[in-house]
């Protein structure tokens, strides 16, 4: 792999914003100084491979690998060679990141669409099986109304469950700040998993953006987004901004801690654990200067090819294994080695926002699957 200068922008304090009066003057930079080898990135869609996956036993080959993973018509049935492809970082690369076919799921409708393709600057956050409230962000200035798309994407059955409690969505789509975009066919049994497709794949979600925020829904976002952005990403010369994790640096302890708090199960912490061990995944503190681990309840980035690759490959590991992202992030930081990263102290991520915590328990996912192979 051509080795690349790894940024390190920790910020020494919490949080220092630039204040009302410069953020209404400040100018988007044209990029970053960064060299990145990154120029060019283009996504494996089920097109691209019809010859070979529309015969009548390859779509018997896939069927049975899709009941035998999470990979599906959605994700694209990524092989290990593949995996092991996506690492490499090229002018040019070609992966596998969601929306690999029509027939996929995920569904959202044109108007919806249409909108989201006029978004420079996204914050968005997103709320599956009823799970959530929608908390309105605060601390946002006058400067920064029009060149702000707030974005929550619900399911139907979060539809429903906040229409019963009198949260309607008006005639312009909105509920307050936030742009409610309605997702059909979500292509998961495992809502975790759902969500990480807003969480993650932005950029192919918001395809004329530049920046974007991403808020998990338990919190209430109170700072401005532009200033947000100069702080984490300008001002440190930064592509990629991610909190530090407050309470453990080694990703074998973190997989511990997962399987002890019950938000995986022991068998799939240690196929995907024994994996990276193969790999030769390290049990270090730091990577590239940074802290190994990364708490990814916010995460703040530029949509340009290097950081894109970064998530369409980190997308896949949680496919392909559990749906701990933080799991898996160590990994894909050590295998690429992504120029423009930075992370933040936990204080600046509380200056962020607001703890509101899961309002009620998700309801599972009872509508029917996407089917694992085209008609």
């Amino acid at each position: 792999m051509t080795s690349v200068f790894f940024a390190l922008s920790i910020l020494t304090a919490c949080l220092k914003l630039v204040s009302p009066k410069s953020l209404a003057n400040l100018v988007f930079p044209e990029g970053t100084k960064h060299d990145f080898v990154v120029k060019r990135i283009t996504y494996k869609s089920d097109d691209d491979d019809y010859d070979t996956f529309h015969s009548e036993a390859n779509s018997t080959y896939l069927l049975q690998h899709a009941e035998a993973t999470r990979f599906n018509l959605f994700t694209g049935f990524q092989t290990p060679a593949e995996r092991e492809d996506s690492f490499k970082v090229n002018e040019t690369v070609n992966v596998h990141c969601g929306f690999y076919s029509d027939n996929g799921g995920f569904k959202i409708s044109e108007e919806d669409k249409r909108y989201m393709r006029t978004c420079k600057v996204v914050v968005s956050t997103c709320a599956f099986g009823g799970g959530d409230d929608l908390y309105q962000p605060i601390g946002m200035a006058n400067s920064s109304f029009d060149r702000v798309c707030y974005t929550a994407f619900w399911d139907e059955v979060t539809l429903s469950t906040q229409e019963a409690e009198g949260k309607v969505i008006g005639d312009n789509g909105m509920i307050g700040r936030w742009r409610i975009v309605v997702v059909k066919s979500l292509p998961f049994v495992d809502q975790r998993l759902n969500g990480k497709i807003p969480k993650m794949l932005t950029h192919r979600l918001f395809p004329e953006a530049r920046y974007s925020i991403w808020v998990d829904s338990k919190y209430q976002f109170r700072r401005d987004p532009i200033a947000v952005l100069e702080a984490l990403l300008w001002r440190t010369n930064s592509t990629f901004a991610i909190s530090e994790h407050g309470a453990r640096s080694n990703i074998y302890d973190e997989g511990k801690a997962i399987v002890q708090k019950h938000k995986a199960t022991p068998e799939e912490v240690e196929v995907q654990l024994t994996q990276y061990h193969q790999d030769g995944m390290p049990g270090v503190k730091r990577l590239y200067g940074l802290k190994a681990l990364a708490e990814a309840s916010i995460i703040v980035r530029e949509l340009t090819p290097a950081p894109n690759h970064f998530m369409c490959a980190w997308f896949n590991e949680v496919v392909r294994f559990t749906s701990r992202d933080q799991l898996s992030f160590p990994y894909v930081l050590w295998r690429m080695n992504m120029p423009g990263m930075s992370m933040f102290p936990v204080c600046s991520r509380r200056d962020l926002v607001n703890s509101l915590g899961h309002t009620r328990k998700v309801k599972p996912l009872t509508q029917t699957k996407p089917e694992s192979s085209a008609s």
